[in-house]
């Protein structure tokens, strides 16, 4: 495979790695995860079995990812944010059987130090704000702050807080992409 590991990674046999993946320092990579072509891992990141990583994911440092996420396409993942997969965890009990999956959709971004409680699916193109706790499922294009987190907004695909009009029509500052708004949901024109 066409990959580039730093020395100091872990990468298990059976690790599915994608072409020009860039693994960097003190990262683990365990057997039965799959990460697609283009992605890069920073330091000290840890990807579980079962976990499935899509095109050109961005793993800042010190970012564990647990059996039971799949992230889409495009996907950026702040450092030091945070993966659950139990939701009752116990030393004493073991769980492995009752792992819930999280759905990180498209082009989402999850902010540094955020925390995403699993069984929630984050919308394609949302955006987590940094050390925001996620509690519930988030809409694609949200914009999603606090803990617990809440909609203060929408984002356009390249991350730009949209404003909408009096037609509920919004313009995104960068690419001048079209947004509508309607029965709470954004439709890209």
């Amino acid at each position: 495979m066409a990959y580039f590991a730093h020395p100091t990674a872990v990468i298990d046999d059976g690790a599915q790695i994608g072409d020009e993946v860039k693994i960097w320092h003190f990262c683990h990579i365990m057997t039965g995860c799959l990460i697609g072509e283009g992605c890069s891992l920073g330091q000290n990141t840890f990807v579980a079995s079962n976990v499935v990583l899509g095109k050109n994911v961005r793993v800042q440092n010190n970012v564990s990812i647990y059996e039971g996420v799949i992230c889409e396409d495009d996907v950026f993942l702040g450092p030091s944010m945070v993966f659950t997969n139990v939701i009752n965890p116990r030393s004493a009990v073991n769980r492995k059987n009752e792992f819930r999956q999280t759905i990180v959709r498209r082009g989402a971004t999850i902010g540094a130090n955020a925390t995403i409680i699993c069984g929630n699916e984050i919308g394609s193109f949302a955006f987590v704000g940094a050390g925001s706790v996620i509690t519930r499922p988030v809409a694609p294009y949200a914009l999603v702050l606090g803990n617990p987190a809440k909609q203060i907004g929408w984002v356009s695909e390249l991350g730009h807080r949209l404003h909408f009009n009096k037609d509920s029509i919004a313009i995104c500052e960068e690419s001048n992409e079209i947004y509508k708004l309607h029965n709470n949901t954004i439709i890209k024109q």
